[in-house]
C-alpha cells in the first residue's frame, strides 16, 4: 500500500488552528484527530465532508469548549493530516464509516452529540444507529442519506459529472479552489480568499495525494451504489425512523446540491426533530458561520 504523509509544514496554512495533534492507528493508518475540552466532558463529535477536514470546525471548537463540551473533530483517512492512500481503489464510505467507529470505539466516547455536514452525514449518521446507547443527539446540515426518499438535484449530478475522466474538476482536481469559489461567494469567513485556498489545499501537494477526495463524488449512490454504501445508507435512514432522542437540524440556504427543499422534507420524517436556517449561508456552513451554528445548536440543546 503507498501511503503518503503530508509534511507538517504545509500545515503553516492552517491559520487559527491552535489544537494539539492526536493520532490513532487504524489498519496500519495513522488517522489524525482534535481531542479539545474537558476529558469528563459531554462530547461534541464533528464528522466533515470533502474536501474538508477538522480545519473547518475550528471556529465552533472554542466556544464549545467554553460551552463545557469535549470537541472531537478527526480527518478521515486521505484528509487533513491523516495518512493518504495513494490508490484510488482503496476508498469506500465503508472504510471511512469502519474508521470512524474505531476511533469511537477506541477512545471510549460517551453522550456524543453527532455534527455531521456533507459526506459527513453518511458516514456519521451510521455511527448513531449502530451504536446509539453511545450518542445522546443529532445535529444535521447540508447532508443526506440514500434512499427512496432522496432526489438527487442537479447540481449533485453536475458535481458527479465533473471528476469523472474529462470532466471539468477530473483536470484541475480542485480542493483549495472549491472552498474559494463557495466561500467568496457567500461572505463569513475571517480568511481571505488566498488564505481559504491555501488551508483547504494545504493537505494535497500532488494530484497522488488527493485520492481521497477525488473518490468521494465518484462514490454517490447514484453512480457507484457499492462503493457509496447505498444499502446501508438506506438501512441508516430507514432505522433514523425509531430515533427517539433529540434530532436538530441547521441549514444553510445558499447551498444548490443539498436545498432547503430537502432540509424541509428530512425534518418532517421526525417528531421531534427542530429546524434552524441560516439565510446567507453556504454548503460549508461551518466556515463562513461557525459560531452562529454553535448559537443555534446551544439554544436547541437547551431548550429539550
Amino acid at each position: 500500500m503507498d501511503i503518503f504523509r503530508t509534511p507538517e509544514h504545509r500545515f503553516d496554512a492552517w491559520i487559527d488552528f491552535p489544537f494539539e495533534p492526536r493520532f490513532i492507528e487504524w489498519q496500519g493508518l495513522r488517522m489524525h484527530y482534535v481531542d479539545e475540552g474537558p476529558a469528563d466532558g459531554p462530547v461534541m463529535l464533528m464528522c466533515h465532508g470533502m474536501p474538508t477536514s477538522s480545519y473547518l470546525y475550528r471556529r465552533m471548537i472554542p466556544p464549545l469548549v467554553a460551552a463545557g463540551y469535549r470537541c472531537i473533530a478527526p480527518d478521515y483517512i486521505g484528509f487533513g493530516k491523516s495518512d493518504k492512500v495513494r490508490d484510488d481503489a482503496w476508498y469506500s464510505i465503508e472504510k471511512h464509516s469502519q474508521s470512524i467507529s474505531n476511533l469511537i470505539e477506541n477512545i471510549d466516547i460517551e453522550r456524543i452529540t453527532l455534527i455531521c455536514q456533507d459526506w459527513g452525514g453518511p458516514i456519521g449518521l451510521r455511527q448513531a444507529v449502530d451504536m446509539p446507547a453511545r450518542f445522546d443527539r443529532l445535529t444535521i446540515m447540508n447532508t443526506w442519506l440514500h434512499g427512496p426518499e432522496h432526489q438527487y438535484t442537479q447540481a449533485l449530478r453536475d458535481w458527479n459529472a465533473g471528476w469523472h475522466p474529462g470532466g471539468q474538476f477530473d483536470e484541475t482536481q480542485a480542493c483549495g479552489l472549491v472552498m474559494q469559489m463557495i466561500t467568496s461567494r457567500n461572505p463569513g469567513t475571517p480568511l481571505t480568499p488566498e488564505q481559504v485556498f491555501a488551508a483547504y489545499e494545504a493537505p494535497f501537494p500532488d494530484r497522488a495525494s488527493k485520492a481521497g477526495p477525488r473518490r468521494f463524488p465518484l462514490s454517490l449512490p447514484f453512480d457507484n451504489p457499492e462503493g457509496g454504501n447505498a444499502a446501508e445508507q438506506t438501512r441508516c435512514f430507514t432505522a433514523l425512523a425509531e430515533w427517539d432522542k433529540p434530532i436538530h437540524f441547521i441549514w444553510g440556504l445558499q447551498d444548490d446540491v443539498f436545498n432547503e427543499a430537502w432540509c424541509d422534507q428530512w425534518a418532517s420524517c421526525y417528531s421531534q426533530a427542530t429546524v434552524d436556517k441560516i439565510p446567507d449561508a453556504p454548503h460549508f456552513l461551518q466556515e463562513t458561520h461557525g459560531p452562529l451554528v454553535v448559537e443555534h445548536l446551544l439554544r436547541r440543546i437547551d431548550q429539550e
